[in-house]
């Protein structure tokens, strides 16, 4: 099983939701965490609830929606001076339920675009060459189960092409100790999924983050969290192992 303890892994969309409890599963095993959010100050009570479990954890800030500020994250964090070898895409906007579909506005495609696919690539592009250089790291996109739904056409359209970003990166590293795959907690109760969805938040977890710990060189891999629900960590990097096959 991959060890994660005293590396740094980046986790965007961490203040809340199932970013914020991944980033304590993460903490809880001794990784170091880069965490994410909008504005730094949504993300400071957690920094100071991680850093007593004795790891260390920093804040980063940018609005995905505008490029140039995911640039700048990203220069903040080399300034930093640390190896990121873990990424954890996180973060996504689900824009607008569309019931009038036929009238879905572009605007729902150029936003859904730059936070669900162009950021999330961006960040892919940024860290794979010193994961690469080092021989090992792990980048998990999430994604999304939603299909045949024209009225959310905007997010499900990004997350596809998220979807074949990660398969066709993951096809150049299969076979290494970088492992690129994809993840998606499910239709879960959070601002995202709303109150009448059917899973609670926690049982994401440790689906979520099995693409982090499993350790047999595959990627371009669907690692759906809720296959995992109820299992420990030990159980679903097993059963993520023998299960779960590359698509190359």
């Amino acid at each position: 099983m991959y060890d994660v303890k005293g590396k740094w892994a980046l986790i965007t969309g961490a203040s809340r939701g199932i970013g914020r409890l991944t980033a304590r599963f993460m903490a809880e095993k001794g990784c170091n965490l880069i965490l994410h959010s909008r504005k730094k100050e949504h993300t400071e009570e957690l920094v100071k609830e991680l850093k007593a479990l004795h790891v260390s954890v920093c804040a980063v800030e940018a609005e995905l929606n505008d490029l140039p500020s995911v640039e700048a994250m990203l220069k903040e964090i080399d300034s930093m001076g640390m190896d990121v070898d873990i990424v954890l895409n996180n973060a996504g906007l689900q824009i607008a339920y569309r019931t009038d579909y036929l009238k879905t506005p572009v605007e729902d495609y150029e936003i859904s675009f730059r936070v669900n696919t162009i950021a999330p690539a961006m960040i892919c592009y940024h860290f794979l060459p010193g994961m690469m250089k080092r021989g090992s790291g792990r980048i998990l996109n999430t994604t999304s189960g939603i299909s045949l739904d024209v009225c959310q056409a905007g997010y499900s359209a990004s997350k596809a092409a998220l979807d074949k970003i990660t398969i066709d990166l993951g096809s150049r590293v299969q076979g290494t100790d970088v492992l690129i795959n994809l993840t998606d907690p499910g239709w879960c109760r959070t601002d995202l999924g709303g109150p009448h969805a059917p899973n609670a938040p926690e049982s994401a977890i440790p689906g979520i983050v099995v693409g982090v710990f499993v350790d047999d060189r595959k990627s371009g891999r669907f690692l759906g969290a809720q296959s995992f629900a109820g299992l420990t960590l030990e159980e679903a990097v097993a059963k993520a192992e023998k299960e779960f096959d590359s698509p190359y």
